[in-house]
């Protein structure tokens, strides 16, 4: 019998299920960033509030999601990795979408306005790091053929490429921050100082969101490696 279905009979579900939904949490509100900032770069601060608002919920169910997988799963279980191990990767997702939460809230609360030479690739930028976050999400919907298999073999060489893509993705918003700091840097003399600094908190955040997303390949990396 498979550890999967072995795990079955004896608590009635895999645990990976909930955690698969955790992740799928935390990239909506990743993914609604790029709507958000549509909006706020439009200066539609109305649509943005709706938009916040609903990342905050993803975010709000995300922790739920979290705390039901801490108290519910088994101490003991059949499965190739500890359940620590499986603990800490739903924390390490769910800083996704408390970033989410951070960046959305901070834009709409001071309706932050970017000067109009970095709009285009500021907004690129953004759909670059959630690109991570989904790149993510494809991983960790790989777990469950990944426990079939015991972390073994065919499945582990897919889920290790989808990684090194993770990875790369994450290097190209690396990238792009710096292209989108040195544009800001060359106008912020014509921006109010205490809006550039913000605009600089943004565009940190936006890359962490990146960072964190990659972090979740990493961690399932660790597992891989187990």
């Amino acid at each position: 019998m498979s550890p999967r279905h072995l795990l079955s009979s004896v608590f009635g579900r895999s645990p990976i299920g909930p955690i698969q939904n955790h992740i799928a949490k935390a990239h909506a509100a990743a993914a609604d960033l790029e709507p958000f900032f549509v909006a706020a770069l439009a200066e539609d601060w109305e649509e943005a509030a709706l938009i916040q608002q609903r990342i905050t919920k993803w975010e709000h169910e995300a922790d739920e999601i979290k705390k039901q997988v801490r108290l519910s799963l088994p101490k003991t279980l059949f499965l190739p990795v500890p359940r620590a191990d499986l603990l800490e990767l739903v924390t390490v997702q769910d800083k996704v979408s408390n970033r989410a939460k951070d960046i959305a809230g901070l834009v709409l609360g001071r309706k932050m306005c970017f000067p109009e030479p970095i709009k285009e690739s500021f907004l690129h930028y953004v759909r670059r790091s959630i690109e991570t976050s989904a790149q993510a999400l494809r991983a960790i919907n790989e777990l469950d053929d990944l426990l079939e298999t015991g972390f073994r073999g065919r499945e582990a060489d897919l889920v290790e490429n989808m990684i090194e893509e993770l990875d790369a993705i994450e290097s190209d918003t690396d990238r792009l921050q710096v292209h989108i700091r040195r544009t800001l840097f060359e106008h912020e003399k014509e921006l109010p100082p205490v809006d550039v600094m913000f605009m600089y908190k943004i565009i940190e955040w936006v890359g962490d969101l990146a960072d964190r997303a990659s972090r979740v390949g990493s961690y399932l990396q660790l597992l891989l490696a187990h």
